[in-house]
């Protein structure tokens, strides 16, 4: 009974942070309708300016903040030089739809030659903030730590204020117009232009959070050919299709649903399998359901 709670509690854990990735790669392409492949390289980014930061024996709550907005402003950055040109060359009704995606996978590899140039064989650390040994319970010490606890702390506050964000609020409005109808937002007054930097950059932030609690809750350690980052990605992603890539709460239901089912994959099948099962749940859900569990066939939610 306990290993079943064990690997629940680990599955959540995991799951939330493929949450706020699934959520960072649902904002993207609900702001510009394009799938960001660099996602995880930029997280990598981030999380190495958070590492560096905490190198000099500053707070972990002062690094991660500042991490979040390398992300933005790193995000921010790509949507201005990359994909703006490539959004405005192909029109927004997307004549050569595939050109900013590709774009994204040419970024990725760029990332990855920066940090390696940069850092070379250099390990940056991001250790846990506070204690990461898990509670006793009944003389059993179970896989829920204060570390644990606060990681979906600090997830559940960006989920809540991410989804509140866009759903709410006028920037969430105008990112949604900006996303399904530019010219006739244009005509409105809105800032098209500036609304899917924007989108972009909250992405960043969200991508940059996860990638520094992605760290604390494995090894501590990153290095520019961390493969947890690439993971991390991957998992995000199916993530967001599971839960229908249109929908913030779906990434969050997706996230869990997915960190649930490999945690015990991991625990009663193996490790072998993991990532072979997030892609066979992928083509699953893409055969069986395409819209995921929150999406609406044949449309696009609000």
């Amino acid at each position: 009974m306990f290993q079943f709670i064990n690997t629940l509690l680990i599955g959540i854990t995991a799951g939330s942070i493929y949450s706020l990735m699934a959520i960072a790669i649902v904002l993207v392409w609900r702001s510009t309708r394009v799938v960001n492949f660099a996602q995880g390289g930029l997280a990598l980014a981030s999380s190495f300016v958070g590492a560096s930061i905490l190198a000099r024996e500053i707070s972990f709550w002062i690094a991660l903040p500042l991490a979040m907005f390398a992300g933005a402003l790193f995000s921010a950055l790509t949507e201005y030089f990359l994909l703006r040109p490539l959004l405005k060359r192909s029109g927004d009704k997307g004549e050569e739809i595939f050109l900013p995606i590709i774009a994204t996978l040419g970024l990725l590899g760029i990332i990855k030659t920066i940090l390696n140039f940069t850092y070379g064989d250099r390990i940056g650390s991001i250790p846990p903030p506070i204690s990461d040994r898990g509670f006793v319970v009944s003389g059993q010490v179970i896989a829920l730590s204060p570390m644990r606890v606060l990681i979906l702390g600090i997830v559940l506050v960006l989920m809540v204020l991410l989804t509140y964000l866009f759903q709410r609020t006028n920037l969430g409005l105008s990112l949604r117009a900006s996303s399904y109808a530019p010219e006739i937002s244009r005509l409105a007054g809105v800032r098209v232009d500036l609304i899917r930097t924007a989108g972009w950059a909250i992405s960043g932030a969200a991508g940059a959070a996860a990638g520094i609690l992605q760290t604390t809750n494995g090894s501590g350690a990153i290095s520019p050919e961390s493969f947890e980052f690439s993971l991390l990605l991957v998992f995000g992603f199916v993530a967001a299709v599971i839960g229908g890539i249109e929908s913030l709460i779906g990434a969050v239901l997706g996230g869990l649903t997915l960190g649930i089912i490999l945690a015990f994959i991991l625990m009663y099948i193996g490790g072998s399998l993991v990532f072979f099962s997030a892609f066979l749940i992928l083509i699953v859900i893409l055969i069986v359901r395409p819209q995921g569990i929150i999406g609406v066939k044949g449309g696009r939610r609000a």
